[in-house]
């Protein structure tokens, strides 16, 4: 029995061996799409949102739904220029696709004057708003990962596979920019990130088919310097190019509907934000 048990041990040990560790690398994974979920635990990242201001907003485009493999379907806001082949994914902050990425998705829209684009902005909470902290933390501890994973596919193949897409996100959607963009294959020409967790994995890194655009505030206490700091070694790791911006603001800075917004160094981050994507849409 004792020869029984130490064969099975070996066994399972080859078995794990053969498969490069898989294990690891869920493990790590994991890490890298649920840490910045697990912050609505930490003390005092609810209370450093404002509670989002009403936002009234004559919308240029509509609510969608499309379809998924399994069955149910996906919403997302989209303000489409047909026949084009360049396209924004937007993703909303942990409060959910509310009025305030509305009208992003309008403004960007509008402020991407140099190319012809569709801005679609994915809905990860399957229609859920929230208005309260605790809703919003609610909402982002609960989202699934793999069923963010599958809305994004699903959008993603509604595109077409020689379109140029660009993402931007902010917040908990600035992480999920930079998954969309790791998504994207190599369609994917750029991405701009708000105060976003980042992918740690340098060997998931290195499949990005393009740089990254970093913006994030001096006086955020979660998305702080250190994250930068790593973000920066790990892109480098990876062989692709990291753009940081920092502004002296806290966290939700670029936010309009947020008491901590500030007016000017949303706009200088805006500008590079437009400039940026402009530049990786219009010379392809």
């Amino acid at each position: 029995m004792k020869m029984m048990r130490i064969s099975m041990v070996l066994l399972i040990a080859t078995l794990v061996l053969a498969c490069g560790g898989v294990p690891e690398e869920k493990a790590a994974e994991k890490e890298s799409t649920e840490k910045f979920n697990d912050l609505a635990d930490e003390e005092g990242f609810a209370e450093s949102h404002d509670e989002p201001l009403e936002l009234d907003v004559s919308a240029l485009g509509s609510m969608q739904k499309i379809p998924m493999e399994a069955g149910n379907e996906a919403n997302i806001y989209s303000v489409k220029r047909e026949g084009t082949k360049n396209f924004v994914l937007v993703f909303h902050e942990w409060w959910g696709l509310n009025n305030h990425i509305v009208a992003e998705a309008d403004r960007l829209y509008n402020e991407l004057s140099e190319v012809d684009v569709t801005v679609i902005a994915i809905d990860l909470y399957d229609g859920n708003v929230a208005t309260s902290r605790e809703r919003a933390g609610e909402l982002m501890k609960s989202s699934n990962t793999q069923r963010c994973e599958n809305i994004i596919a699903s959008v993603l193949n509604e595109i077409p596979d020689d379109a140029n897409i660009v993402t931007i996100g902010w917040c908990f959607g600035g992480g999920w920019s930079l998954k969309g963009a790791l998504a994207a294959g190599n369609r994917t020409k750029g991405c701009v990130m708000y105060y976003g967790m980042p992918v740690e994995d340098t060997e998931t890194l290195k499949e990005l088919n393009s740089d990254v655009m970093f913006i994030y505030a001096e006086q955020d206490e979660w998305i702080n310097q250190d994250v930068v700091d790593k973000f920066k070694v790990n892109m480098k790791s990876a062989g692709k190019e990291l753009n940081v911006l920092s502004f002296d603001a806290d966290h939700a800075f670029a936010n309009p509907s947020s008491e901590k917004f500030k007016e000017q160094a949303a706009q200088k981050a805006n500008v590079k934000t437009v400039e940026y994507l402009n530049e990786r849409l219009f010379n392809q």
